[in-house]
């Protein structure tokens, strides 16, 4: 493993990217909150950075725009700012009330809605059996399929993807014997969980590209200090949803390999990914050593994370999780909310992506005809059923557009928050789920005309 003799890589909160400020967490973060919510990637996140189409980027700029890739324009989710709050409470009304959506989360549903979820899903676990006691029971079922459906030889169950990883990643750390753990600046635990990582698992991460993409093989294999563990969030949300080509990845990974250094996979959204690699779940997940799942993103859940890797390292992760308060009474209905979500969602991920392209191509299309002075969807082919669109405009001018637009004619075609990125420039992610496969390329293209229609007047 990791030369242990070169000792931690210097200040934890600071990598080679330079000094970070402390940022606060999304209100809407945790695994009851919003993924939709999130604040979305950097202006440096490729397609934004010339909105008059100059392919030319001062590598600089860039570095400094991703340095402070979660220092952004926070009107939106500010709970002080109560004009903003009405405005959030007015799109999210506006998306309930909405006729066509390209998704409906269960999350904005009421508390009898979802009850009644658990409810039916008598078909996915036997309802008679007895609840669950500090992770038995329904826990453990869940626990067998997530490792039977990656591959690996055991998982387990934790209330949410950040404690999941700073487990992983600490159990990882003291048999390497090296702290440092190289990661995108992009990555989940550099954006949203006020570094973590350093404060209260005594890591190191150092960021291993500032490019708003996946690092490349040369960027690991070169990279200037060692490293006990290489994480890679993939998809990388805050870039796009971006995915590297299987070639790519499996480079990658050898490359981390030769360095002596474990391979973690943040996989949140790692079930969505089959389509783009070509390839079954379980292969995927054993590239690398531990992977990380999410049961809400994708799957519908209420909230819950997965850890999946050898079984020494599993036992060694269920003690921590102990130690860090994951040790839950009783978690029945976040377990069967995504029991469920492996029996109904995870089979329909495939058609989603495949659907999100079409989406997506249809919105260039009718974005171009728009007569906008500027547009992108990012990436053009969707990675996933995820993917961003950005605009020239403000984002309270674009909010009100879409809100308008679901009022006036039943239809929501940008339903998540708007986040400013620079003066007059704005981004979105577009989330395409079973409501979405309804919608034509001629609805989506109508759909543009309707909002900028709103957005112009």
């Amino acid at each position: 493993m990791s030369d242990t003799a070169n000792g931690p890589a210097g200040n934890a909160a600071n990598g080679p990217g330079g000094d970070r400020a402390d940022t606060a967490d999304n209100p809407a973060n945790g695994p009851m909150g919003n993924p939709a919510d999130d604040p979305v990637g950097a202006p440096a996140n490729g397609p934004t950075d010339n909105p008059a189409g100059d392919p030319a980027d001062d590598a600089a700029a860039r570095n400094v725009r991703l340095q402070n890739a979660s220092d952004q324009d926070a009107s939106v989710y500010d709970p002080h700012d109560e004009d903003a709050q009405r405005l959030r409470e007015r799109r999210r009304t506006a998306q309930r009330g909405a006729e066509r959506v390209l998704a409906r989360p269960g999350f904005l549903g009421t508390l009898r809605d979802r009850l009644a979820a658990l409810e039916s899903a008598s078909d996915v676990y036997d309802l008679d059996e007895p609840s669950d006691l500090y992770g038995n029971g329904i826990v453990e079922a869940l626990e067998e399929r997530t490792a039977r459906l990656l591959g690996t030889e055991a998982a387990a169950f934790f209330p949410t993807g950040t404690m999941a990883q700073q487990v992983a990643l600490r159990c990882w750390a003291g048999r390497t014997g090296n702290p440092t753990v190289a990661l995108h600046p992009l990555s989940h635990p550099e954006v949203h969980e006020r570094d973590a990582f350093s404060r209260v698992s005594g890591l190191l991460p150092v960021r291993v590209t500032t490019e708003p993409r996946l690092p490349t093989v040369a960027e690991v294999r070169d990279f200037e200090e060692p490293f006990g563990a290489l994480m890679l969030e993939l998809p990388l949300r805050d870039a796009g949803f971006l995915l590297p080509t299987w070639e790519e990845l499996t480079e990658v990974v050898a490359a981390a390999r030769e360095r002596d250094a474990v391979v973690h996979f943040d996989g949140a959204r790692l079930w969505e990914s089959t389509v783009h690699f070509g390839r079954p779940l379980d292969e995927i997940a054993g590239l690398a050593d531990s992977v990380y799942v999410s049961f809400y993103k994708s799957l519908g859940g209420f909230g819950g994370a997965a850890l999946a890797g050898p079984q020494t390292l599993v036992t060694e992760a269920k003690a921590w999780r102990h130690r860090y308060g994951g040790m839950l009474f009783q978690q029945f209905p976040t377990v069967l909310s995504a029991l469920a979500g492996l029996e109904r969602e995870l089979p329909r991920l495939p058609e989603y992506v495949r659907h999100a392209r079409v989406v997506a191509a249809a919105l260039r299309e009718g974005l171009a005809a728009a007569g906008l002075p500027w547009a992108r969807v990012h990436p053009e082919v969707p990675h996933t059923h995820d993917f961003q669109v950005w605009l020239p405009y403000d984002a309270e001018d674009l909010t009100e557009a879409a809100i308008r637009t679901a009022e006036e004619t039943g239809t929501m075609l940008f339903a998540n928050a708007w986040t400013s990125t620079g003066p007059g420039l704005a981004c979105t992610e577009i989330h395409v789920r079973s409501p979405g496969l309804d919608w034509t390329p001629d609805d989506v293209t109508g759909a543009v005309t309707e909002f900028v229609a709103r957005l112009t007047r």
